[in-house]
């Protein structure tokens, strides 16, 4: 199964399978029953998402911190990684530029570390 991203203001489809809403905060004016799970965890740090905004760093630097900022979560990245053997993920944020969103980041993650599984988990 996959492991798909999607803006969470977007409407919920039946292809999302599992929603993941994985942001630091609770985006306005989404209803908790939007999402099946929220991984605040997985979002990213304040100063990281603030230095990105502000335009003090550029993508490449966004996505090192990311990725070390994350590093601490890789018994969750594995269990994700699991989850989508077996159902569809959707990652959700608001952000709207997919090419720029952790999202895609956390989902290239997701995907490394199921290829790094045993066959027989």
């Amino acid at each position: 199964m996959p492991v798909r991203t999607k803006r969470i203001y977007d409407p919920p489809h039946p292809d999302d399978g599992r929603r993941i809403l994985v942001m630091r905060y609770w985006p306005r004016g989404v209803r908790k029953s939007a999402v099946d799970e929220w991984r605040k965890e997985l979002g990213t740090s304040p100063t990281l998402i603030r230095d990105w905004k502000s335009g003090a760093i550029q993508w490449p630097e966004f996505a090192r911190r990311y990725r070390k900022e994350v590093a601490g979560q890789s018994d969750l990245i594995r269990k994700l990684a699991a989850q989508a053997k077996h159902e569809t993920v959707t990652l959700l944020c608001g952000c709207e530029d997919e090419a720029h969103c952790h999202r895609t980041l956390l989902k290239e993650m997701i995907a490394r570390s199921a290829s790094r599984a045993r066959p027989d988990e």
